[in-house]
C-alpha cells in the first residue's frame, strides 16, 4: 500500500515544476532573440562567411579531430602525475613536525611561485629555456611533448595541492583525536582517516580543475607539437577563414561539457549527503 505524499512533498514538486517551466520559457526567449536579432546585424554576412563556412568546416574537421587525439594523450598522462605531485605538496604543506619545516617551506614557495606565473608564460620559459641549456645530447631532451607535460604538471600541481590541502583542513580535528585514541600513528591517521574524507569533499573542485586542464593542454602547441590548436591555425591560413577555430571549439566543448555536468552532479550529490539546501 503506497503512502500519500505529504503537503511538503507536494509543495516541493510544484516548486520544481514551476522552476522548470520558467527556465524553459526564458531559454526559448533568449535563444529565439539571438536567432532573430543576430542575422539582422549589418556585418552578419561577413561574419558568417569568415567563421561559419560549411565547406571549410567539413574539410578541416577530420584533421582537427586527428590532431585532438594528441591533446587527449597529453591529458591522460599528465593527470595522474599532477595528482601524485599535488598530493605530496599538500602533505608537505600540511606537515606539523618542526623537523620538517624546510619541507613545508619548500612546498609553500613552490605553490606560491607556480600559481603566480601564467601557464602560457611557463610554457615558453620551460619549453624553450630548459632544452636551450643542452644538458644532454639525447633527442628526447628537446622533445616539446616532454616539456609541455612538465609545464602542465608543475603549474596544475600547485593549484591542485591547495585544493587537497583545503580538503584535509576541512576534516574536523576530532577525527585526528579519535584516531590517536585508537593508537594510530600520524601516518596511519592521514592515510586511513583524513585523506579518504578529504577526497570525498574535493571531488567537484578537482573535476573543475580537470576541465581547465583539458583546455590548457592546447597551450603546448606554442612550443611545437601539432595538436588541435596548431592544426586549426594551419587550416585557417590555408583557407584564409576562421571556421577551423570554430570547429576546434566544438571539439573541445564535446569533451568539456560532459565533464562539467559530471562536476555539477558530484556537487549535487555532495549537497544531498551533507544536507545542504539545493537552490531551485
Amino acid at each position: 500500500m503506497t503512502s500519500q505524499p505529504t503537503r511538503r512533498e507536494l509543495y516541493e514538486r510544484a516548486r520544481r515544476r514551476r522552476s522548470a517551466v520558467i527556465a524553459t520559457v526564458s531559454t526559448i526567449v533568449v535563444v529565439g532573440a539571438l536567432v532573430i536579432l543576430v542575422p539582422m546585424t549589418p556585418g552578419w554576412d561577413r561574419v558568417r562567411q569568415a567563421f561559419f563556412d560549411g565547406d571549410v568546416f567539413v574539410e578541416s574537421f577530420p584533421r582537427l579531430l586527428r590532431a585532438f587525439w594528441l591533446d587527449v594523450k597529453i591529458l591522460v598522462w599528465s593527470t595522474p602525475l599532477i595528482v601524485v605531485v599535488s598530493l605530496v605538496l599538500a602533505l608537505a604543506r600540511n606537515t606539523r613536525s618542526p623537523a620538517l619545516f624546510p619541507v613545508r617551506a619548500f612546498a609553500i614557495v613552490y605553490i606560491d611561485v607556480l600559481r603566480g606565473i601564467p601557464v602560457i608564460l611557463l610554457v615558453f620559459l620551460i619549453g624553450f629555456g630548459v632544452p636551450a641549456l643542452r644538458l644532454s645530447d639525447s633527442r628526447a631532451w628537446a622533445n616539446p611533448l616532454i616539456w609541455g607535460t612538465v609545464t602542465l604538471v608543475l603549474s596544475y600541481s600547485a593549484y591542485t595541492a591547495e585544493i587537497i590541502r583545503a580538503g584535509i583542513d576541512s576534516v574536523h580535528e576530532s577525527q585526528r583525536a579519535a584516531a590517536r585514541s585508537l593508537g594510530m600513528t600520524n601516518r596511519q591517521t592521514m592515510a586511513t582517516v583524513i585523506l579518504p574524507q578529504a577526497f570525498r569533499r574535493i571531488g567537484p573542485p578537482m573535476m573543475n580543475t580537470f576541465v581547465s586542464l583539458q583546455k590548457d593542454v592546447a597551450l603546448v602547441s606554442l612550443i611545437g607539437p601539432v595538436e588541435i590548436l596548431r592544426q586549426a591555425g594551419i587550416d585557417k591560413a590555408k583557407y584564409a577563414n576562421f571556421t577551423p577555430y570554430v570547429a576546434a571549439s566544438l571539439i573541445f566543448l564535446a569533451l568539456t561539457i560532459p565533464c562539467t555536468r559530471l562536476a555539477d552532479y558530484a556537487m549535487a550529490r555532495q549537497r544531498q549527503r551533507t544536507g545542504a539546501t539545493t537552490i531551485a
